[in-house]
């Protein structure tokens, strides 16, 4: 039989479901191939179909999809996909087309064959694997390969398969023959390191559980009302957002660098914060990583070595294990009595409000309004897609209340714009019975709008919000902030091209109205946000707008920048506030 259709037989028995391609000379075997067997989406920029399928498969493990891409820009298109990916440690497969092997240059020419690119050079560094197949393999080495990138800390997979390997004609039997190649687990937590945690917890006055992205959504299920036995506070980062919903007794926000205030002050204040299946990066600890949990103790619970060990923050106790069986494991031992510290969390939160002074022209609907409303109007079968950067992501992470139910997926890592709209396709997919809610701003939009047109032709019931403000608003905010409103290239003033929003949704034949204050009472914004199919709410944004708390930096003597720690937010809170929320601070 011919290779690509042997390939596509193993991805289906593999349990994948739906494949996202742009179609391409050099992967046409693949592509005759799968369409045979799988849910094929065309979309128009490989990018989309790289970020649709991380998004896909983030928001619906039951089933999977890939991306399928052709050689030379088919691939140098996916980069920033398989770059997201990574960072998030998610599971991306990538099928790449390759010119066949008799025009491979082999690294002694930059060029030989039609359309050629060393794609595997290029993808290594964001990969778990990146390989070139130019002979077949066999369903053994097949199988590891893409295990590899779904076992332990998730990564891209990309595979390079050139024309020819595409088109030879294999033995199945002998392919399928070889015995399964061993993938590495990530270890377990002895019965021992689980009763040192909990002896710790017992006698830590202020402990407070951070839960990350490396907790799957099963398991925050599993926990649900265990973490109110526990008698624990619980956060959670930005890839962890849904696996608690805001109205849990024992919740307590989303700290980070642009986090919630309130959530920022009480892990400050911990003097024991265990942090569940998270990297603690920069954006979770603050820039001034030096002072974060300053009167505490850091438990670090994550399945890579080299981030347990990276050095920032300073990390009491690592445990390489997984974060799963180990929560799981904790939650049978008894926790001790922390009633005190659980009502003064209760105190903090509802002294310190959510949606801050901000300045807002009469003329527009303050962002953090909108969100509130809008999470207010969400369903609890929702999936809440709130872009990956800017002012829209900002504002989402601090104020949407998420409901239990509702899945929230989002790229925070590479903090790309572009993102939200081909994320957004694919969760819509993967979750077809459900209603997918995307934010993103105008300028973010901008970047990926051309697959509007992959929402219209498949009319997903996908409910688009701008943020229309007139280009890139965290840009402009920088550059008035720290360049004297130096402006250039974040507006249209400053040279940015944005388009006349409601004349493109209408090339597209999607349905777009304009809205601002009272939008959640107005009938027409409820039938068409109720209705099935595609549609587009553009919401009108003070250009101006103020984007309060966050973390201020300032630049030294020598350029370089300086930041708060993460309790430090600005403005500050008014002194009548600060004594009551600030206790266990110096």
């Amino acid at each position: 039989m011919k290779y690509s259709d042997l390939f596509v037989e193993w991805l289906k028995e593999m349990g994948y479901t739906h494949c996202f391609y742009v179609a391409g000379g050099n992967t046409m075997h693949l592509l005759s191939s799968s369409n045979k067997h799988f849910r094929m989406v065309s979309v128009i920029h490989e990018v989309a179909a790289g970020i649709a399928t991380e998004y896909f498969n983030e928001s619906n493990p039951k089933a999977k999809a890939f991306a399928l891409v052709t050689a030379g820009p088919g691939m140098t298109n996916l980069v920033t996909a398989l770059a997201g990916a990574y960072l998030e440690s998610r599971e991306l497969l990538v099928i790449g087309g390759q010119v066949k092997t008799a025009d491979l240059s082999r690294g002694k020419l930059r060029q030989r064959g039609i359309q050629e690119i060393d794609g595997v050079s290029i993808a290594k560094p964001v990969c778990s694997v990146a390989e070139l197949l130019d002979e077949p393999v066999s369903l053994s080495r097949f199988r590891h390969m893409i295990e590899v990138g779904s076992n332990g800390r998730k990564g891209p997979v990309f595979l390079e398969i050139p024309l020819d390997i595409q088109g030879r004609t294999v033995v199945r039997a002998e392919l399928e023959q070889a015995a399964p190649l061993p993938v590495t687990a990530v270890p377990c937590a002895s019965d021992q390191v689980i009763e040192q945690l909990a002896q710790r917890i017992r006698m830590a006055k202020r402990p407070l559980l951070l839960i990350g992205g490396g907790v799957s959504r099963t398991t925050a299920a599993l926990m649900h009302d265990k973490f109110v036995a526990m008698g624990l506070p619980v956060a959670t980062t930005w890839n962890g957002a849904d696996r608690l919903e805001a109205t849990h007794p024992n919740y307590f926000g989303r700290p980070n660098t642009w986090g919630q205030r309130y959530a920022n002050l009480l892990m400050q204040q911990s003097d024991l914060l265990i942090a569940l299946g998270t990297r603690l990066g920069m954006q979770q600890t603050g820039f001034n990583w030096q002072q974060f949990v300053p009167g505490g103790e850091v438990v670090q619970v994550d399945c890579d070595q080299a981030e347990l060990s990276k050095g920032h923050p300073v990390v009491t106790w690592p445990i390489q294990a997984d974060a799963n069986q180990l929560l799981l494991s904790l939650s049978r031992l008894p926790m001790g009595e922390h009633s005190e510290w659980l009502e003064y969390c209760r105190q903090v939160k509802a002294a310190v409000p959510l949606i801050e002074v901000n300045t807002t022209a009469e003329d527009y609907i303050s962002p953090y309004l909108f969100v509130e409303k809008l999470s207010c109007r969400c369903a609890e079968s929702d999936v809440i897609i709130p872009c990956s950067s800017g002012g829209a992501f900002t504002v989402m992470m601090q104020i949407f209340a998420q409901k239990r139910g509702q899945k929230i997926v989002t790229n925070k890592g590479l903090a790309s714009m572009g993102y939200g709209l081909s994320g957004a396709i694919g969760a819509a997919l993967a979750n077809p019975e459900c209603r997918t809610i995307l934010v993103e701003g105008d300028g973010g939009f901008a970047q990926n709008l051309q697959e509007i047109g992959t929402a219209a032709i498949n009319q997903l019931n996908l409910k688009i919000f701008i943020f229309d403000d007139n280009g890139y608003a965290s840009i402009r905010m920088t550059q008035k902030n720290y360049f004297g409103g130096n402006y250039i290239g974040c507006d249209i003033k400053s040279g940015l091209g944005l388009p006349d929003w409601e004349q493109l949704f209408k090339a597209y034949g999607v349905p777009a109205m304009r809205i601002g204050k009272g939008f959640e009472e107005q009938e027409n914004f409820a039938a068409l946000f109720d209705a099935k199919g595609p549609a587009a709410f553009l919401v009108s944004i003070d250009p101006e707008q103020s984007y309060f708390p966050k973390i201020m930096s300032r630049v030294t003597e020598n350029g370089t920048m300086e930041s708060n720690p993460l309790h430090q937010m600005s403005p500050d809170l008014p002194e009548h506030i600060l004594q009551d929320v600030m206790r266990y601070l110096s």
